[in-house]
């Protein structure tokens, strides 16, 4: 493969004026020469940039992590050519601490993403974090995708030394499955919720294509690391998914492959959606189905329940992410719902426990079969107001995700 997945091999991680004239990695898979050198003059923008931002003592490196990152990145064909089509995600390693930089810095490299955006043509974003952070966090699967597939800007592999535990798949933690079902199914409550505005328009069709073709790659990614077989090529994932990895009874795993395939698919070949509000419907509703299903089977086995439906789910009072300091939790609630969130039952369970539950009841319990559910969703989001629900978990959700 090409050097961006061979991170044994130094040599490829030039300096980023050399990287930038002669590219030795690849972004895509099957882009055009022009898309490959469009994205390597936002790379060169984008290290620019920085350096105006950052003093040049406290910036250790800088990464393109994501699917070009990796190789992998999606290639929109259009009439005047590719075109790329995923957001470009850069890590920005900053010595100190992580929260004295982010409140020095955030505020210029939000702007400096808006900026590059225009240029790029697709959302820029950057995540500030620190070799020392990368160190000390524990296993997740965000610094995994990350540490196993990326691109230089600044720096060299040396910034990744002593990680080793983020780079087994094995042992990514089930949590991490139960993480990234969260955030892919809230994609897809977000695109039910553009389904159901009275006008829909041609950017909520690719909104919504976009967030279903998510959720089909995510839940077989979830499984994937439910068995240990996770691995950060999604080509792989694809392949390991289409092989038994299992001797378990899964009723459900060949709708499964068939949409984890359709979604793999739409990552590397992505397409903006020309189907209907009917025909999206119906692939949503069926997705949705596939989605509730696993939700359940992972969240039995993570937590050791029974749950057998999405109200008896959220109706549990199992503490759904446990392992988790409770004085920290307080703080934590604090910053998602508020300084009430000091008075409110629960308070040392992490917040995302109440994310989870709002998600479950607002996706898969409609409100008009269970009215007394819309409730429940208001009291797990501290929310005044019932109908601003899908706002205000938007709301509280970006801030646990």
């Amino acid at each position: 493969m090409t050097a961006t997945f061979a991170l044994e091999d130094r040599s490829a991680f030039a300096p980023v004026a050399r990287f930038i004239s002669k590219p030795k990695v690849r972004f895509t898979l099957s882009g055009s020469d022009a898309l490959e050198q469009h994205l390597a003059s936002v790379c060169k923008k984008v290290h620019a940039g920085i350096g105006r931002i950052i003093p040049k003592h406290k910036l250790e490196g800088l990464a393109l992590g994501g699917g070009y990152g990796r190789g992998e990145g999606g290639v929109l064909q259009t009439s005047a050519g590719d075109q790329p089509y995923n957001d470009l995600e850069f890590y920005v390693f900053v010595r100190g601490l992580s929260w004295w930089n982010d409140r020095r810095y955030a505020k210029a490299l939000h702007q400096l993403a808006e900026e590059l955006s225009l240029v790029a043509g697709i959302e820029l974003e950057f995540k500030i974090t620190s070799a020392a952070k990368l160190r000390q966090s524990p296993q997740n699967l965000f610094y995994h995708d990350l540490i196993m597939g990326h691109q230089w800007l600044l720096g060299d592999e040396r910034l990744f030394a002593d990680c080793e535990h983020h780079r087994n798949a094995e042992t990514i933690p089930l949590s991490e499955a139960t993480r990234l079902l969260m955030n892919r199914c809230s994609g897809l409550l977000f695109a039910r919720d553009k389904l159901e505005h009275e006008h829909f328009l041609s950017d909520d069709a690719d909104f919504v294509g976009r967030n279903i073709a998510k959720t089909e790659l995510a839940l077989g990614d979830a499984v994937l690391i439910a068995f240990g077989e996770y691995h950060w090529s999604c080509r792989e994932r694809g392949q390991r998914l289409s092989e038994p990895a299992t001797t378990e009874s899964l009723p459900w795993i060949e709708e499964l492959r068939r949409h984890h395939a359709a979604g793999v698919e739409f990552k590397l070949q992505p397409h903006r959606s020309s189907l209907s509000r009917a025909e999206l419907q119906n692939h949503f509703c069926e997705v949705s189905s596939l989605a509730m299903t696993v939700w359940l089977w992972l969240e039995n086995r993570r937590l050791g329940c029974d749950c057998l439906s999405a109200a008896g789910y959220a109706s549990s009072r199992i503490n759904k992410w446990p392992d988790t300091n409770r004085w920290r939790n307080r703080l934590a609630n604090v910053r998602v719902f508020g300084p009430r969130a000091l008075l409110i039952p629960r308070n040392r369970r992490h917040p995302r426990e109440r994310i989870l539950n709002a998600l479950v009841l607002l996706l898969w319990v409609p409100a008009e079969s269970s009215p007394e559910s819309t409730q429940e969703v208001q009291r797990e989001l501290l929310a005044t107001e019932p109908v601003a629900l899908i706002p205000a978990y938007r709301e509280r959700w970006s801030r646990t995700s």
